[in-house]
């Protein structure tokens, strides 16, 4: 699977991993207002790693099978995300 990283414009070590046909637009509001005017950061084939430096790959597999993106950053966020996925809240393909 080939993906996508932005980096945040606004918040220092915010990485959103993102699933190919996931739209950045169709991210929860959370996420985006976080993100800010993203930037690419990386791409790459995820099905060829075995592990990520600052993430768990098997999260981040799950999390980009189950709503189409990962977001790695700190604890504010992942709550945030928290709510969103509570809420029903997925992104648009």
């Amino acid at each position: 699977m080939q993906i996508t990283v932005y980096r945040s414009s606004k918040k220092d070590g915010l990485y959103v991993y993102v699933a190919p046909g996931t739209e950045l637009a169709g991210l929860p509001a959370p996420v985006l207002k976080q993100l800010g005017e993203p930037e690419v950061a990386l791409e790459f084939d995820l099905s060829t790693k075995q592990r990520l430096s600052n993430a768990d790959i098997n999260e981040v597999r799950e999390s980009l099978e189950n709503s189409g993106f990962y977001v790695q950053s700190t604890s504010d966020v992942e709550a945030l995300l928290a709510l969103a996925s509570k809420q029903g809240i997925r992104p648009k393909k």
